[in-house]
């Protein structure tokens, strides 16, 4: 097999993570839970992972999506800003992430409109 040169760059999506959480400023988001609809994008440098094929030289995505779920589903948000960087922040504590776009939905949060969403991006 034909070793491709130049640097090994990653690009890891989670799409469409459906979570529960209380966000919002009006009494009735503040009592309820809403869904949102999370999505990540990063890149990393995955040479070591393609060349020793083994999980421990890889960035471990599962990892980041179980602290993603522990920080946001039942929690309390004020803002769909807030919430996103705090995602965007759980993200970027990974070292081996170079850059980093979170995209947050609450769906029907606008009368007319499918969703409102924030997108938030970070890098090195």
């Amino acid at each position: 097999m034909t070793d491709v040169i130049g640097k090994k760059q990653a690009r890891v999506r989670i799409k469409n993570l459906l979570l529960r959480a209380y966000i919002g400023i009006k009494e009735e988001e503040i009592n309820n839970q809403q869904d949102v609809v999370i999505n990540v994008e990063l890149t990393y440098d995955a040479s070591d992972a393609i060349h020793q094929n083994e999980i421990d030289a890889a960035l471990n995505y599962r990892t980041i999506t179980k602290q993603i779920i522990a920080h946001v589903d039942g929690n309390r948000f004020a803002l769909l800003e807030r919430l996103t960087h705090e995602v965007l922040s759980i993200v970027m504590e990974h070292g081996a992430v170079q850059w980093a776009q979170v995209e947050i939905d609450k769906p029907h949060a606008l009368r007319y409109a499918e969703s409102v969403s924030v997108c938030l991006e970070a890098h090195r």
